[in-house]
């Protein structure tokens, strides 16, 4: 397979669900063509903000060949592949990679704390598909803290695995730990929302991970960044950084805040979020729509 390096922004894209629950693949397409007209540099599916533990897996195979079909090759298409058992996880790697996946992202098993053990799921996996492997370290979710020595042992015995995104609060020290302990061999994402990227950026990070709802925001951070134009991007970064946090902030209702977001922004038709699932209210709502027209933002 032709391998596409990952780097700069890839989002984390929602699934969008019609009213009544079921994928809606024509707004999955209008959502994923949104992404790319705004810039991004890959796609991330089914993490965390994609609600991939809420989808069947004949489900998660219409959003991943729906999703390879609609990017047709501009940019990578990672697919997140995490689950309880290595057996399972493989299976949805080789899917995914059958299906054109141009990587795929795996965390660990949940709450599983021996770390012998964690790093023996990834070297199955990486025995069993040669597709570039993100690991997703995220111990919110999870419940697996994973140290910046524990990335040395992944660069010895994972060779397919090349990323690392990162969601452990402070995002910006574990960026320099890893890179520092693995010696720049693996390449890190941040993640949280964005909330961290210019600082993530500073420290050496390839890029960001995240379902932020103005993609294009990161995406010129990223770009003035990499030009050498720092001062620029790091006033571009803070001027927005009101509405990141805002989204950070909401913790579990990210979700639906960021579907109420696309859909006003004419991305998907639906903000539908599978239950169980928190609600965003009136209130809410209308701060949302306030602080995005103080920053001069149009909705679509």
């Amino acid at each position: 397979m032709t391998v596409k390096r990952i780097h700069g922004v890839s989002v984390i894209s929602l699934t969008p669900f019609t009213d009544s629950g079921e994928v809606d693949v024509k707004s999955l397409r209008s959502l994923l063509d949104f992404y790319l007209q705004a810039g991004v540099h890959g796609v991330t599916l089914l993490g965390i903000m994609g609600e991939s533990n809420k989808v069947t897996e004949r489900e998660r195979d219409v959003i991943v060949r729906t999703a390879v079909e609609q990017v047709a090759g501009r940019v990578p298409v990672t697919v997140g592949c995490s689950a309880p058992g290595t057996f399972q996880t493989i299976e949805f790697v080789r899917r995914a990679e059958a299906m054109g996946a141009d990587a795929v992202m795996v965390a660990p098993p949940p709450n599983l704390k021996n770390l012998n053990l964690v790093l023996d799921h990834y070297k199955r996996i990486s025995d069993a598909s040669d597709v570039p492997l993100v690991v997703q370290d995220e111990p919110t979710t999870t419940g697996v803290v994973l140290p910046p020595s524990f990335f040395t042992g992944v660069v010895e015995q994972v060779p397919t695995a090349r990323y690392v995104k990162i969601e452990e609060a402070p995002t910006i020290m574990k960026v320099s730990r890893i890179h520092e302990a693995t010696g720049g061999k693996l390449e890190l994402f941040g993640g949280l929302g964005g909330v961290y990227f210019y600082e993530e950026l500073q420290r050496g990070a390839t890029g960001i991970m995240t379902g932020f709802a103005y993609p294009e925001i990161l995406v010129r951070v990223y770009e003035r960044f990499t030009a050498g134009e720092k001062d620029e991007a790091r006033r571009y970064f803070y001027q927005y950084l009101p509405l990141i946090r805002f989204e950070a902030q909401l913790g579990v209702t990210g979700v639906a805040i960021r579907k109420e977001t696309y859909k006003l922004r004419g991305a998907i038709a639906s903000s539908h979020v599978r239950a169980p699932a928190p609600t965003v209210d009136a209130q809410t709502l209308a701060e949302l729509a306030d602080l995005v027209s103080f920053l001069g933002l149009n909705q679509r």
